[in-house]
C-alpha cells in the first residue's frame, strides 16, 4: 500500500526523467514527519526545551565520557557525539556543493540537488541503486569492474549487472558500449549505466576526446526517446596523471545534456582528501529542466534510505572535514596536491616499469593513467592462480578482481619496493606460464 508521503513525493516527480526511472522500492520511499523531522524542528523552534531525540544532556550540552573527548580535543561534545542531520551537516553540504563547481567548470550555471551525506561511496551507490534499480532491470558497467557493484546490484537488488568491454591495450574501445545501450533502449525503453573514472580496477580515465565520445552516446541515446539513468561514481576524481585526461567529471557534461538524461553523482572525502575510514561521501543529483522541488523530493527519497538503513552518518566525521574544509584554502590545497604527487610519482615508476615489458609473456598491462591501480590481462594463466602464488610464495598481495584479471594497486606500494614486487609479479606468471 502506498504511503501518502510517498505519494505526494511521487506527484511532484511524475512526467519527469527520474521519475520514470524510480523503482518499485524508490517509489515506496518518503521521509517521515516522525522523529528526525519533529526533532529538527524542536531544534529550531524549542526554546525553553527540546524533548525529542534519544540522546542525554547536562546544560543542553550532550553528555561524553572524558577519555572519549580527550581523543578529539578540538571537537566539542555535540560535534563528537550529537546525531548528525540525516542529509549530513549543512554547511558540509553547502560546501561540497561550492567545490563541486570549482573543480568542474563545464558545469556552468547547470542547476542540481544540494549533495547528500551519505556513509561511504558504497552508500551512496548502494542508495541510487535503491532508488532506480528494481529486480530484473539491468545496470551497464565496465568489464573488468569492481566487485561490489555485483552485490549492490545483484545480491541486494535483484538486477542484472552486465559487463561490457570497454578497454583495449591502448584505451578505450566504447563500441561494445554503444551496442549496449542502444540495446536496452530498444528493449525496455531505459538504459542504466554506471561509469567509473578513473576506473577500478584498471586506472583508466577516459581522454578529452574519449568523454566527448561518451558524452554523444549518451545524447544520441535520449534524443532517441529512451530515459538514460548515468550513475557517476567520481570515487577517485582529480587523480589525473597524462596531461590529456579529461578533467571534469561526466556529470559536469550531463547535468543539462537532455530532459531524458539524469545524472547522479558519487563522490567524496575517501579518496579525494584521502579520508578512507571516515566513510564520508556525497549523493548529487542532476538533470535538464528539474526544478528545486524536483531535487528536493530527490534528495528526500535519498534521506530516506539512509534513515532506513544507517540512520545518519558519522557526526565526528562530518565535522573533523568541515573544520578542515574552513582552515585557508591554499594551505590545504597544497597538502593535497603533496599527497596526490606520492600517489603520481607511484604511478610514473609503474608505467616505466610495465611499459619496458610490453609484450613479455604471460601478463598484458590494461591501460592506465590515473587513479589508485593498474592492472594486468592474464592471458595464459589464471589471476586467482597468480594471486595465491605471489602472496604465498613471494609475500606479496594482489587483488583477482576475475579470472582473467589481477588488480595491483600501487598507490599502496612504498617507493623502494616498487621494483621489486613488480619483478615477482612477472617472475610468478612466467613459472605458472611454464
Amino acid at each position: 500500500m502506498e504511503h501518502e508521503l510517498a505519494r505526494e513525493l511521487n506527484e511532484v516527480l511524475q512526467g519527469t526523467t527520474p521519475g520514470a526511472l524510480l523503482s518499485g522500492m524508490g517509489k515506496r520511499l518518503y521521509f517521515p514527519k516522525g522523529i528526525i523531522a519533529q526533532g529538527a524542528e524542536a531544534k529550531q523552534f524549542g526554546r525553553v526545551a527540546d524533548g525529542t531525540l534519544g540522546i542525554a544532556v547536562k546544560h543542553k550540552t550532550p553528555l561524553i565520557l572524558s577519555p572519549l573527548q580527550k581523543q578529539a580535543p578540538l571537537l566539542s561534545a555535540g560535534e563528537i557525539v550529537s546525531y548528525a542531520p540525516t542529509a549530513g551537516i549543512p554547511a558540509l553540504r553547502e560546501f561540497w556543493a561550492g567545490e563541486l563547481r570549482r573543480k568542474n567548470p563545464a558545469l556552468g550555471d547547470a542547476a542540481f540537488s544540494q549533495p547528500a551525506v551519505v556513509s561511504g561511496l558504497t552508500a551512496g551507490i548502494s542508495a541510487v541503486c535503491d532508488l532506480f534499480l528494481d529486480e530484473g532491470q539491468t545496470l551497464l558497467a565496465a568489464n573488468p569492474s569492481w566487485d561490489n557493484y555485483a552485490l549492490i546490484a545483484q545480491a541486494r537488488r535483484g538486477g542484472n549487472l552486465r559487463l561490457v568491454d570497454m578497454f583495449n591495450e591502448s584505451g578505450m574501445d566504447l563500441s561494445a558500449l554503444r551496442k549496449a545501450m542502444t540495446e536496452e533502449a530498444q528493449k525496455t525503453g531505459f538504459v542504466r549505466v554506471i561509469l567509473n573514472f578513473p576506473q577500478n580496477p584498471t586506472g583508466y580515465s577516459p581522454t578529452v576526446r574519449e568523454a566527448k565520445e561518451i558524452c554523444a552516446m549518451v545524447r544520441g541515446i535520449a534524443e532517441k526517446g529512451a530515459g538514460v539513468l548515468v550513475i557517476c561514481d567520481d570515487a577517485y576524481f582529480g587523480l589525473r596523471f597524462e596531461e590529456d585526461i579529461e578533467e571534469n567529471s561526466l556529470f559536469a557534461y550531463l547535468a543539462d545534456m537532455h530532459e531524458n538524461v539524469f545524472a547522479a553523482k558519487i563522490d567524496g572525502a575517501t579518496k579525494e582528501d584521502f579520508a578512507w575510514g571516515l566513510r564520508c561521501g556525497f549523493v548529487t543529483f542532476a538533470g535538464k529542466n528539474l526544478s528545486g522541488s524536483h531535487y528536493d523530493v530527490l534528495v528526500k527519497k535519498t534521506m530516506s534510505v539512509i534513515r532506513s538503513t544507517i540512520s545518519c552518518s558519522s557526526t565526528v566525521a562530518q565535522n573533523m572535514l568541515q573544520k578542515i574544509y574552513s582552515i585557508d584554502a591554499d594551505t590545504l590545497r597544497a597538502e593535497k596536491a603533496a599527497c596526490r604527487a606520492v600517489i603520481e610519482g607511484r604511478y610514473k615508476k609503474v608505467r616505466a616499469l610495465v611499459d619496458a615489458q610490453k609484450g613479455r609473456g604471460a601478463l598484458q598491462p590494461m591501460p592506465f593513467n590515473s587513479g589508485y591501480f593498474m592492472s594486468f590481462k592474464c592471458k595464459n594463466v589464471d589471476a586467482e592462480s597468480l594471486r595465491y602464488k605471489l602472496l604465498h610464495t613471494y609475500g606479496v598481495g594482489t587483488i583477482a578482481i576475475d579470472k582473467r584479471t589481477l588488480r595491483v594497486a600501487f598507490s599502496a606500494l612504498d617507493d623502494e619496493c616498487i621494483d621489486e614486487v613488480y619483478a615477482l609479479i612477472y617472475r610468478a606468471a612466467e613459472e605458472l606460464a611454464e
